[in-house]
Order: structure tokens, then sequence, then C-alpha cells
């Protein structure tokens, strides 16, 4: 199964979902703002993108700097559970196909775990 996890405000992540749409690839569409992913969601997530928690957060977002999260110490399970806590922090589009995952920026890299599979 294909999932997707989506903010219909993003062009990025609308773009992630036409490719998929495109390639007739039936999904499930997570909009993650909505039903936000639990702290053991996302442990899976960022083992299957190879990267730390702390490296899907959005830096560039407001929230990141009000929570003061750049000058902080922070272990893998601290970065989970503000995560979970603050949706708006995940990085946008992730898709996870055959159990790979991938963030929709650029778009090439969710073309690239489409392909290995086929």
């Amino acid at each position: 199964m294909t999932s997707i996890y989506h903010n219909p405000r993003c062009s990025k992540s609308r773009q992630a979902v036409q490719l998929l749409e495109e390639r007739g690839i039936p999904f499930e569409v997570v909009k993650y703002l909505e039903t936000p992913p639990s702290e053991k969601e996302l442990g899976r997530i960022v083992k299957m993108l190879g990267m730390k928690p702390e490296q899907l957060a959005r830096r560039g977002e407001k929230l990141f700097k009000e929570l003061g999260l750049a000058d902080r110490d922070l272990s893998d399970q601290q970065w989970l559970a503000i995560l979970a806590e603050n949706p708006k922090l995940i990085e946008r589009p992730i898709v996870i196909h055959d159990q790979k995952a991938a963030i929709g920026r650029p778009l090439e890299n969710i073309t690239a775990i489409l392909d290995s599979s086929s």
C-alpha cells in the first residue's frame, strides 16, 4: 500500500498527489495536520527515510523559532514527541511506497522510490 502524508494547502504536496494519480498508483491520503502521526509512527517513518527525527522538522516554520528548537539539544525521542505534538513542523509531503519513504522536495525523490519498486 502506498500512502502520502499530505497538506492540501502545500503545492508540493498537491503535486505529489497528482504524480501518484498520473501513475495510476492507488494510495491512502493521510492529512497529517488533522490526524497527526504518533511518535511510534514518526519513528517508523524516519527509519524508512534514513534520517534523524530532527531532520524531519521544517526549520523555516515560525513555530520552530517560537519553540526555540534551533538552540536546544534534544534526543531523537524528544524530537519525535515534539513533531507528534506539532505536526505543522513535519516536512511534507512524505510518500511511503513498498516499505520505502521519500520527502517530495524535490518530487524526483518520490519518483525514485516509485521507480525502484517497479
